[in-house]
């Protein structure tokens, strides 16, 4: 399975299908071939793309009937679901953080932020989407184990690399992605800093990607 990081919060898994998480990328493109759409909180920068693509989407319920209204696919679930799309399981999980609905010039009611645990090909991701750090990230790694774990480390609006840190602690996934961050000044860290910190002090390893760069993940033996 190949995973790319396409700047702020937005990946892409590509495998027997090609799975794209938050689509918002404010320099660059998104995947041209997209399946699978899935929406961790309707703020505009994860949002993003999500009514123009028109693709099968996965968000929570608020979120996806609002996406229904505007003609997009959407599979509504929420926190603590697991749902089947076309092969490609989605687990949504907590995140700690405000959630509102961004459309069209305003901001209404939707539903709760969330993460995903997201198994495609035998590869585990767990996307944390915006989130503080919060003990039960620990449950998260002993119910599912993931191969990889999407991390932000912007600080401001969600945690920052000291609390990352001990989140990749707690969720134990080999490879470690950090993500939200250096977007705008405000959330600027510098990654590096992040990697040599997990890596002295853990078995883990953090992949450190420029926006369009992927990683290949193989399942776990």
């Amino acid at each position: 399975m190949r995973l790319t990081w396409h700047g702020h919060a937005c990946i892409s898994m590509q495998g027997s299908r090609t799975v794209l998480v938050d689509p918002f990328v404010p320099s660059g493109e998104l995947p041209q071939q997209v399946d699978i759409v899935a929406i961790t909180h309707g703020h505009d920068d994860h949002l993003g793309e999500a009514v123009s693509l028109k693709k099968k989407t996965v968000a929570v319920k608020e979120i996806a009937d609002a996406l229904r209204e505007r003609g997009v696919p959407a599979e509504g679930m929420n926190i603590g679901g697991t749902i089947d799309v076309d092969g490609v399981s989605f687990t949504m999980v907590p995140a700690l953080h405000s959630s509102c609905l961004e459309l069209a010039g305003s901001c209404s009611y939707g539903g709760t932020a969330a993460g995903y645990v997201i198994c495609l090909d035998g590869v585990s991701v767990y996307h944390a989407g915006d989130t503080a750090l919060f003990t039960d990230m620990q449950l998260i790694g002993e119910l599912y184990h993931p191969d990889v774990a999407v991390l932000p480390i912007g600080g401001r609006f969600t945690m920052g690399p000291r609390e990352a840190m001990i989140a990749a602690n707690f969720i134990g996934a080999p490879l470690i992605i950090p993500v939200h961050y250096n977007t705008w000044p405000k959330i600027e860290q510098d990654p590096v800093l992040f990697k040599h910190a997990i890596e002295r002090t853990t078995d883990l390893s953090v992949a450190i990607l420029k926006p369009g760069e992927l990683i290949e993940v193989l399942p776990r033996s």
